[in-house]
């Protein structure tokens, strides 16, 4: 696949290749189940990133590997689209 960036280059992605998802959400306990329930059994790392000021909000970062585009994509709409989730980035 390719992308234009800011600078108007293309990038070429190599699949597979390691993918990082910034997750966000309300809580922590939520924010880790939800990924779970999203990507099942495959390997992957979650790490904290970071909390709002005022506590409300909490981000993970996910790596795990992905296959192709779609399988990129799949797993972007599907934590997008889960109820627990706030932002994916």
């Amino acid at each position: 696949m390719e992308t234009i960036n800011d600078s108007n280059q293309k990038v070429v992605i190599e699949y597979p290749c390691n993918w990082c998802y910034k997750v966000i959400a309300s809580e922590r306990a939520a924010l880790e189940q939800a990924i779970r329930d999203v990507i099942d059994e495959r390997e992957h790392t979650i790490k904290h990133s970071n909390k709002s000021k005022t506590g409300k909000y909490i981000s993970m970062n996910l790596d795990l590997i992905v296959h192709n585009e779609d399988d990129r994509t799949f797993i972007f709409d599907a934590l997008k689209r889960h109820q627990d989730i706030k932002m994916v980035l």
